[in-house]
């Protein structure tokens, strides 16, 4: 890519510019002949990648569209573009592109490239771009500019410095910079200050009808903002997803109910009270258990309607390690101390898993669930080739004639075991399934584990079977085998 953009510069190679590239109201229609050239030719441009059957790239594109209409206005020099991963694979195979919808940030010309983890909506999109390309803060001088700015977003940060080049206000604008999706403001004026509400060197969170406390600005202050510009308690649906799972935040409790129960009044409000404890620690969410589209985060968590009211806590950092109350008590108390003993590293991690089936090995395939996985795959006398899979998985489905005839073709071979587990009801510490289907292999005579890209072909799962797992996996045609994406993937950059 880099290559390719020094050929254009110097060579003149290609030359794509903004107006020779198609439109849909100021998004540029970008093909595999045309990416490299906008990439090339423009300062700033975001580009989603997306797929017609996409249900979040159909939700996000009104905002994406308004979003770039704003700034054709605003920022003329920065334009949105996006690119039918379908219909242009090339494209999508040099850049890796695994799920949709995926958007990158290219800056200045092309040579720095950026992922972006922003929000979907049209001020989570603009305000993103404008803290890529512009300064940290902005600067407010009447009290007009500072309402303007608050009814224009969700969450404002402001700080009054009347020295700008005090310590204070520099360490502002650090935390300023590490910020992508919140506006940050200073006030040099006294009398502003006061207006609003702020001392000198202090700094508040700012909402529709919020204040918060008055901040130092310290080596707390990005925590402080962190805890502030989340709500206490917030549900979890496709729009809230990217922030939640995008976010820096990575301790999650999450309140499964029914919206429509009559307790859940009740039930929110204990959380919203325990939340206040752990302000930029641990993020409060609750999920409509009545919802179809969050089945799927359920079944991830082990859940059926039948056990709702309850919560979790998962640790998306660590493996998404997930921890389950020994009791289910949903009282305020219960749930801070549950979510202390899980920071405190008290709480033992919670894994999911079925009986051993009485049969598991009668099979060409042999069935592995959590309590018999070790015991099996780290055998070392044997080659191990295990699919982890979702009964509900398109691929899977796909697959199963094929790795049975796998397992046929092994059969007779004592040293080969060819398995399967069903990862929505079995969990393994060592690793987290995040996509289905998923194929590693553990070679005899080894402790690694392997993970398999290459084609889903009987001949070419044979022929790595039967190397130990030496020969190359790489698929034929270049582009890695699909998978359905699985909880945090699956609602907050990927299409279910």
């Amino acid at each position: 890519m880099k290559l390719f953009t020094v050929l254009v510069a110097v060579f003149g190679l290609l030359t794509v510019h903004a107006a020779d590239i198609e439109t849909e109201e100021n998004v540029l229609i970008l093909t595999d002949d045309n990416f490299d050239g906008a990439i090339a030719n423009n300062k700033y441009i975001l580009v989603e990648f997306y797929a017609p059957w996409c249900v979040h790239c159909v939700q996000m594109d009104k905002d994406y569209r308004k979003a770039a209409t704003q700034l054709a206005t605003e920022m003329p020099d920065c334009k949105l573009a996006k690119l039918d991963g379908d219909s242009h694979k090339r494209t999508n195979r040099k850049l890796n592109i695994r799920g949709y919808p995926t958007i990158y940030f290219w800056k200045n010309y092309g040579k720095h490239q950026i992922t972006y983890h922003g929000g979907r909506t049209s001020v989570d999109i603009v305000n993103w771009l404008k803290k890529k390309t512009g300064p940290p803060t902005t600067t407010l001088t009447t009290e007009e500019a500072f309402n303007k700015l608050k009814d224009a977003n969700d969450v404002v940060v402001v700080g009054y410095f009347s020295d700008v080049a005090a310590k204070a206000s520099t360490a502002y604008t650090g935390v300023a910079d590490s910020f992508d999706d919140v506006p940050f403001a200073v006030v040099s004026d006294s009398a502003l200050a006061a207006t609003i509400g702020l001392e000198d060197g202090k700094v508040a969170v700012f909402k529709k009808d919020y204040k918060s406390p008055l901040y130092d600005s310290n080596e707390k202050l990005l925590f402080n903002v962190r805890g502030e510009r989340v709500p206490l308690l917030e549900e979890m649906d496709t729009k809230s997803a990217p922030k939640i799972f995008g976010g820096d935040i990575q301790n999650h409790a999450l309140l499964f109910l029914s919206k429509a129960g009559a307790d859940f009044k009740t039930h929110t409000d204990n959380f919203k009270t325990a939340a206040a404890e752990f302000k930029g620690q641990m993020l409060f969410i609750y999920i409509d258990s009545d919802q179809e589209e969050n089945k799927r985060v359920m079944e991830f968590f082990g859940l059926s309607d039948k056990d709702v009211p309850t919560y979790r806590v998962i640790k998306m950092a660590e493996n998404m390690a997930k921890y389950k109350p020994e009791e289910l008590d949903l009282s305020a108390d219960a749930v801070i101390k549950f979510a202390q003993g899980v920071l405190g590293g008290v709480a033992k991690r919670h894994l999911m898993t079925e009986e051993v089936p009485a049969d598991w090995n009668t099979k060409p395939v042999s069935i592995l669930v959590g309590k018999n996985f070790k015991e099996v795959a780290y055998d070392s006398n044997k080659k191990v080739f295990v699919e982890f899979y979702a009964p509900w998985c398109g691929h899977c489905k796909s697959l199963a004639p094929i790795w049975d005839q796998l397992g046929e073709k092994f059969g007779s071979d004592e040293n080969v075991v060819i398995a399967k587990m069903d990862s929505t009801a079995n969990e393994v510490e060592d690793f987290e399934i995040q996509g289905f289907p998923t194929l590693k292999y553990f070679p005899s005579g080894s402790d690694k584990v392997v993970d398999y890209n290459g084609d889903r072909t009987l001949d070419a799962m044979t022929e790595f079977v039967s190397s130990n797992g030496e020969k190359a996996n790489e698929p034929s045609d270049g582009l890695e085998p699909p998978t359905e994406p699985y909880y945090g993937n699956d609602l907050a950059v990927r299409s279910t």
